[in-house]
């Protein structure tokens, strides 16, 4: 999906000419939003409770992006099915610009997991021919801009343990339980403790109660 340049905005303080615009929209556990450049995808924020924040999250550090979701073409629709339990295919191009080759080696492994399977950091370090970075791989995906697209909830401990997530713990297990409801092949996933479960899901609660609220109106920007 290589985006459109059109009328965006430069950013000559990176060192390069970088066009860049962003959207958001809504899904089943949120808003999440996209930033594109010339190159593809920039960022994806994960699903926020109120399109402000899912903005606030989005721009972090790219003041003055545009508003224009035509360039994504059909990327949001996909996500919106992913997250109502869809199993979706995302091949979308990356803008790696700013990605050491080691990060970018990373996520494009992690890319190739399956959707309804996991892996290892050890079986991405391997992949990758870094067989002892198992912690420069966790590093890696901590820091990946394009979480779903880059399907790093996907990486797991070699005895199946969940490690960090940036949607948080719980999330992860949500996004792997409901790919395994249609995958039956998955890996089982260790039940969540309640402490954990309960926060996360007294949000995706509230949220969606909010959604149903009668005379709510869409956001401008969505």
């Amino acid at each position: 999906m290589p985006l459109d340049k059109g009328n965006r905005v430069c950013y000559p303080e990176m060192g390069v000419s970088v066009w860049v615009c962003y959207t958001l929209f809504e899904t089943e556990l949120g808003w999440m939003g996209l930033v594109g450049s010339g190159a593809g995808l920039r960022r994806i924020a994960l699903p926020q409770p109120s399109p402000e924040e899912a903005l606030q999250v989005l721009l972090r550090g790219l003041p003055g992006a545009n508003a224009d979701p035509s360039p994504f073409g059909d990327l949001p629709h996909r996500l919106e099915r992913y997250f109502s339990g869809e199993r979706v295919t995302f091949s979308d191009e990356l803008d790696l610009a700013d990605a050491t080759p080691f990060r970018s080696a990373v996520w494009q492994a992690t890319r190739s997991v399956p959707y309804g399977q996991t892996q290892s950091y050890a079986g991405i370090a391997q992949q990758i021919g870094r067989p002892t970075a198992l912690r420069a791989v966790g590093q890696a995906l901590a820091k990946n801009p394009f979480p779903i697209v880059v399907p790093c909830h996907r990486v797991v401990g070699k005895d199946g343990s969940l490690r960090g997530f940036g949607g948080g713990l719980e999330m992860k297990r949500h996004l792997l339980e409901m790919e395994s409801s249609t995958t039956p092949s998955t890996p089982d996933i260790e039940p969540a403790p309640p402490w954990l479960r309960q926060p996360f899901l007294r949000v995706l609660t509230a949220y969606r109660a909010w959604r149903r609220r009668p005379g709510r109106k869409r956001h401008p920007l969505a």
